[in-house]
């Protein structure tokens, strides 16, 4: 199945943040999707975000669909060997890293490789369903049942466990999924959906309209507390003619 992509981003620094240290990335010609959180509290989370969405626009794709998802990750692998040098250079040994999710898609098929917690959603015939994993201490919980989605998302996941430029040797997990016309795909940050719950995701999604539906999450989001940075990427692929 053959499909043309349409997409919509924006980044937002919310109510609260002095510092926008999100970054998007749409290629829908490809297509590959990203969002990035640059880590808050540490220095330089812009620059970190930044250097990802940089690196992931320069890749030359569409080859075989699995040798993009490698030259994907080694640029995400290269990108965390950059940071970890410039933390030691220029930030006195500080962290400058920042979480990941990107989307590549080919056909029917769907990869997402992502580390931190900015995650990828997928709506399909009415259901919201929440592809990646969030990597913090917290999720680890959420899987064994040990506390419910609403007591995870108001405890404190600030720590995340993986990160690009985090850690000397970065681990990416990778999904597959299927893809299929009139699917609905969201890549945000946590400045979103710890902003907004999953039923208004799922309204908003809806529409027909990616353009104004990423307005509207936005217009949401700073209509309350917006405490953090916010960004989201909507994509849907429509069947080529």
């Amino acid at each position: 199945m053959n499909f043309r992509w349409q997409a919509a981003q924006e980044t937002h620094r919310g109510n609260r943040r002095k510092n926008n240290e999100d970054s998007v990335l749409c290629r829908p010609e490809v297509p590959l999707f990203a969002v990035a959180d640059g880590m808050g509290g540490h220095m330089a989370g812009d620059v970190a975000s930044q250097a990802i969405t940089d690196a992931l626009g320069r890749i030359p794709l569409g080859g075989a669909l699995s040798d993009d998802v490698d030259r994907v990750e080694d640029a995400l692998l290269n990108v965390n060997d950059e940071l970890r040098l410039h933390a030691r250079n220029e930030c006195r040994g500080g962290t400058v890293g920042s979480t990941v999710v990107t989307l590549l898609a080919r056909d029917d098929v769907g990869v997402v490789l992502w580390a931190g917690d900015s995650r990828l959603y997928r709506l399909r015939g009415g259901r919201l369903e929440q592809v990646t994993r969030d990597h913090n201490p917290v999720s680890d919980l959420l899987d064994s049942g040990a506390v419910t989605e609403e007591e995870a998302l108001a405890a404190d996941t600030n720590i995340i466990t993986r990160a690009v430029g985090g850690q000397a040797n970065l681990s990416l997990d990778v999904a597959v999924f299927d893809v299929d016309g009139g699917d609905t795909l969201l890549l945000c940050s946590d400045g979103l959906y710890r902003e907004i719950g999953e039923d208004v995701l799922v309204d908003v999604m809806a529409g027909e309209d990616l353009e104004a539906a990423k307005n509207d999450l936005i217009a949401r989001c700073l209509a309350g507390s917006a405490k953090d940075n916010v960004s989201v990427v909507l994509a849907r692929p429509e069947v080529a003619r």
